[in-house]
């Protein structure tokens, strides 16, 4: 069967996974290695998580804010367990002007050094807790609970759109409470927010759970993330969650005053997602003709494309096609209008469909003479492309039984991706690797997935030799599962009782 792809998942699934993000238009490199410009369908897919994220944010009593792109590096240096972890990843500005040199270049102007070196943006623990210092003076001030919208730059040596790039987009939301009881709690609000959106909007399951200690954020006391499966078996870290006790409160002195008259040091929390998950999503439910969309992060879920051939019946199609879009504009799906697209641009209409077929539109529709003259619509679900026989799916409905079908049929793409993702996860985690030598071994397939395995939580030098054996063979830690069986057994890696199960996958 020829599929719209160039290349199969089978045949290369690196490959596969840039061919989709060109050929539905979703981002293209920017000429900046590791920078690139995320174009209307990527970004309209971005718009829609920040739409239904910020809007989970701000429920929960957080409020939206903006602190600076460039922050002092004596702000870090007040950190030094944080920015030890980003220290290989700073950008840091040292000018702020150039000169030509009188050979046609542009130089920094040796007289224009600043006097401190500025770090662009990789978080923002520090900046939002010298911020906080400021705002948070008594125990009223408390909880403070904050959140920005903003880019990042972290300088990577090996980049991947979406899943690892120099520049990318995400929010962080940052806060501050008087007991670490309540830091915690919000700590595993902001966990279960992450992995209900993942869930319910991105219709991406994932495995909710702590983050082992040589995965932990730099600083952090306790990490927990959300853990998704790639089509290819690999793990995608797709948010994460920060409780980080005092150390970064001490850091910025962000103190307050109890209801005793006492001085005492606020527990801290961040957590946050990213364009990354745009690249989740195409790896969990992409196929080889490109993306298929969740409806209810698509920007358009309905596209409709006439066919139109040049002749008289031109203007009763697109008057039809009108009267369709404003009938299913008028109705709601998701608790949200219904977005529809009427595309009038004057290209082929198979050159349309294959175009939308590609960017994952969720449903398309087609509109010819004869669905016009019978009152029909030739129906194309984005998660079902052909039928048994191979050929393409495209259902005849009458126009008013589709329009009063048309919401329900969009949850039920919403809930089948979910479903279809949902098994795959499930089939592909093991639980009967008893030693490393099994463990080594079940990762030698092509599509070896995850293996849940007894741990006894080693740290320092023990820990240390794990890690180590693991990077021998390309694996890592990914979390131990919220809602895990308890440990029964030894740690398959130091033989010591097991205190909980965690999972080892490979991962992006």
């Amino acid at each position: 069967m020829k599929h719209a792809l160039p290349v199969t998942r089978e045949q290369d699934f690196a490959a596969w996974y840039q061919a989709v993000i060109s050929e539905a238009d979703l981002a293209e490199e920017s000429g900046v290695r590791g920078c690139m410009v995320i174009r209307p369908w990527g970004y309209g897919i971005w718009e829609r998580i920040q739409k239904l994220m910020d809007a989970r944010i701000k429920a929960a009593g957080v409020e939206n804010c903006y602190f600076p792109l460039f922050i002092p590096l004596s702000f870090f240096e007040k950190e030094a367990d944080h920015v030890d972890g980003f220290a290989k990843e700073m950008a840091v500005v040292t000018h702020h002007r150039l000169i030509a040199d009188g050979k046609g270049r542009l130089i920094p102007d040796p007289e224009a050094k600043l006097e401190e070196p500025l770090v662009v943006r990789p978080t923002s623990e520090t900046v939002i807790g010298q911020a906080m210092s400021r705002w948070v003076q008594s125990w009223r001030d408390l909880p403070l609970m904050v959140n920005q919208w903003a880019n990042v730059v972290r300088w990577e040596m090996r980049t991947r759109m979406f899943l690892r790039t120099s520049e990318f987009l995400w929010q962080e939301g940052h806060t501050a409470h008087a007991t670490r009881d309540d830091a915690m709690s919000e700590t595993m609000r902001a966990l279960e927010m992450y992995r209900d959106f993942a869930e319910s909007a991105l219709a991406m399951p994932v495995v909710a759970g702590e983050k082992p200690e040589n995965e932990r954020f730099p600083g952090a006391v306790a990490t927990y993330s959300i853990e998704a499966m790639m089509q290819d078996g690999k793990a995608l870290q797709a948010g994460t969650s920060h409780y980080l006790g005092t150390g970064f409160a001490e850091a910025a002195g962000i103190k307050y005053q109890d209801q005793e008259g006492g001085q005492q040091l606020a527990h801290t929390t961040s957590w946050g997602v990213s364009t990354r998950l745009i690249g989740g999503v195409i790896m969990v439910h992409g196929d080889d003709d490109g993306l298929r969309c969740p409806p209810q992060i698509a920007p358009h879920q309905i596209v409709i494309v006439p066919m139109l051939r040049d002749n008289d019946e031109d203007a009763a199609i697109i008057a039809y096609c009108e009267d369709l879009a404003k009938a299913l504009g008028a109705l709601d799906v998701f608790r949200e209008p219904l977005r529809v697209l009427f595309d009038k641009r004057p290209t082929k209409a198979a050159t349309k469909r294959w175009g939308w077929v590609k960017k994952g539109a969720p449903i398309i529709i087609e509109v010819g003479g004869r669905d016009v003259a019978g009152g029909n619509v030739s129906v194309l679900r984005r998660d079902r492309l052909y039928n048994e026989a191979g050929k393409l799916d495209s259902a005849i409905m009458a126009r008013d039984a589709f329009v009063s079908d048309a919401a329900a049929m969009l949850e039920d793409i919403q809930a089948s991706l979910h479903a279809e993702a949902k098994a795959r996860l499930s089939a592909n985690i093991r639980r009967d690797v008893t030693d490393k030598d099994a463990l080594a071994a079940a990762f030698n397939g092509d599509k070896p997935g995850w293996v849940e395995v007894e741990w006894s939580k080693p740290t320092g030098d023990a820990l240390d030799t794990v890690v180590e054996w693991l990077k021998g063979h390309k694996l890592t830690l990914r979390n131990v599962p919220l809602d895990a069986a308890p440990a029964s057994g030894a740690c398959i890696f130091t033989g010591a009782p097991a205190t909980e199960r965690v999972l080892v996958g490979r991962s992006y």
